[in-house]
């Protein structure tokens, strides 16, 4: 993964290592409260090959610190297996060959367990090299803290995949059954009507900066900052809802070509989709099991194709990211529905009357935008293996802002930029519309 790595210059060597202590700290554990209560079986699991067993999860983001940190940049550390690389690096190829990343699923051994007591010994070694370890390596923690926050939101999109595959319906985390030191994760209570309706906020025009500019962290496809031109237009006050794409359906929007891209009515034909990922008979899947659909929490697990098709058919059109970002660049990036120590794992309903003409820009679903995934004007990839994490994944994917009900609270900021391609829907992704003036 490659970011801008400087710390802020008005803190210390010391002050930054005391700090990235309490954060390593923090991160490490949320990852493992995440899965307090599943079985080895549930963490070894995988459902398919977009996903990867959350024991995966765990195991990956240890082999970060391990590798980038520890082996790197601590004389005289020994992994703790030599093996565990080609086990759990991802797509680090200047790392080496690894294992399959459809075949995860497979890695039956190491246990839960050992991957657990893995994690415990490389937390033990890095809080012990803090105090001692370079400017570059403290960088590299940082960059390390961020990378698992971004697992620890695939971990649990993974999970509700898995989980959904099974008759049974069966909740992720029983109440009863957490053992950490932190409130039950769980859902929302259900809304008692339809939100307020969609107001128009007239967004930015003329020469916008986009990108990254505090010394604070960002990933490198934040960067560099530049200027762009916004026309007249304007943004939905809300993120669409559940009601709204009810309707939608009922109005036959899964079958009328015309709404549709031409790759996205092949994809509709081609995997008879007639309906947000895990939608049956009114009811939906949550990491909380089955529940009814609330018609005024935002609609979510919708493809790009989908939100494109529904803009087409409500007149409107997707936002740009440069557009999303002028928008949101004034909001707290912290607020909203984000993933903290007691939840929330499901959007809850958007407020009937906000305070803000911008409603729900941070957490609660990822916003699509009709931007490719591409390269800022002067990009750089970092030097090295951590180079490899965005820039040679900017083709064929589009960007979604704002973050989700998954994302850990801190994570986002208004030029986070995240990506898939348009055909995905297992991640909270959802749409707010936007029109030209």
């Amino acid at each position: 993964m490659a970011s801008r790595t400087d710390m802020s210059p008005k803190l210390s060597a010391e002050d930054c290592a005391a700090n990235l202590a309490q954060r390593f700290a923090a991160t490490r554990r949320l990852s493992l409260d995440l899965v307090a209560t599943l079985s080895d079986a549930d963490a070894s699991a995988q459902s398919m090959p977009d996903a990867s067993p959350a024991k995966w999860h765990l195991a990956h983001t240890t082999w970060f610190f391990e590798t980038f940190v520890l082996r790197d940049h601590v004389p005289g550390y020994h992994l703790f297996d030599a093996r565990y690389p080609f086990l759990f690096n991802s797509y680090y190829d200047a790392e080496g060959p690894r294992h399959a990343r459809p075949q995860r699923g497979l890695l039956t051994r190491p246990s839960l367990d050992e991957v657990r007591i893995w994690r415990a010994h490389v937390d033990t070694a890095v809080q012990s090299a803090l105090p001692d370890l370079p400017r570059a390596a403290l960088a590299l923690v940082t960059l390390g803290l961020h990378h698992e926050q971004q697992h620890q939101e695939l971990l649990l999109t993974d999970l509700k995949h898995l989980f959904a595959q099974n008759p049974l319906g069966p909740a992720v985390w029983e109440k009863s059954a957490i053992q950490c030191e932190v409130a039950p994760f769980s859902a929302p209570s259900p809304s008692a009507g339809e939100a307020g309706a969609i107001r128009w906020a007239k967004g930015a025009e003329g020469v916008v900066s986009v990108g990254h500019a505090s010394p604070d962290f960002a990933f490198d496809c934040e960067l560099p900052q530049f200027s762009a031109l916004l026309t007249p237009h304007a943004l939905a006050s809300r993120p669409v809802t559940n009601g709204e794409w009810q309707q939608f359906i009922a109005d036959g929007g899964y079958h009328t070509p015309s709404l549709w891209l031409s790759d996205g009515w092949a994809w509709v034909q081609g995997e008879d989709v007639n309906a947000p990922a895990y939608w049956r008979e009114g009811r939906h899947f949550t990491l909380s099991g089955w529940q009814d659909i609330d018609p005024a929490a935002p609609v979510t697990h919708i493809s790009f194709f989908e939100a494109d098709a529904f803009a087409s058919w409500a007149g409107a059109r997707l936002p740009t990211e440069i557009e999303w970002e002028a928008a949101a660049a004034t909001l707290d990036p912290a607020s909203g529905d984000q993933l903290d120590a007691a939840g929330p794992v499901q959007p809850a309903a958007v407020p009937a009357d906000g305070d803000t003409d911008l409603q729900q820009m941070f957490g609660s679903v990822w916003e699509w935008t009709g931007s490719a995934y591409r390269p800022y004007p002067g990009f750089r990839p970092a030097p090295g293996a951590v180079g490899e994490y965005n820039g040679k994944f900017m083709s064929g994917q589009f960007v979604l802002r704002g973050g989700s009900v998954a994302t850990p609270r801190g994570h986002c900021r208004a030029s986070y930029r995240n990506f898939f391609y348009p055909h995905q829907r297992w991640q909270f992704t959802g749409v707010r519309l936007a029109k030209d003036l």
